[in-house]
């Protein structure tokens, strides 16, 4: 991604613009919850149409719009990655897997050890 030092400003606009947003995607979400008396399409329009007004609302304020830049940034950046091959996986994987089963078993011998020195050298011992 582009190092860029990014200075934020909020203006009054940005914040008014991004509490309507808010409120829009509350009233729509509330509205849907409380319309219960009414069909299904009249509820899920206006749901929509709350959700709507408020990405259009949020799209428009500043804070939208960096919003915007940083996920076409993020997408040039996914595209250059250089993904392993199909080969590379595989043989990561086998020598995860392999590591796991190794450890596993150390683990089991080390529990094997310390429960032989609890109970038949300490316990014993006792009696």
């Amino acid at each position: 991604m582009n190092n860029q030092n990014v200075e934020t400003v909020t203006t009054k606009s940005d914040v008014i613009l991004v509490t309507l947003a808010v409120l829009s995607a509350l009233a729509g979400v509330i509205a849907f919850a409380l319309l219960t008396e009414q069909p299904l399409s009249v509820r899920l329009g206006v749901l929509a149409g709350g959700l709507v007004l408020a990405v259009l609302l949020a799209w428009l304020s500043p804070s939208g719009k960096r919003l915007l830049a940083y996920g076409r940034q993020s997408y040039e950046e996914l595209r250059r990655v250089v993904w392993p091959t199909k080969k590379e996986t595989l043989n990561t994987t086998g020598m995860v897997m392999a590591f796991v089963i190794v450890m596993a078993f150390f683990l089991f011998l080390v529990d094997k050890i310390i429960e032989w020195g609890l109970y038949d050298v300490l316990l014993r011992l006792s009696i």
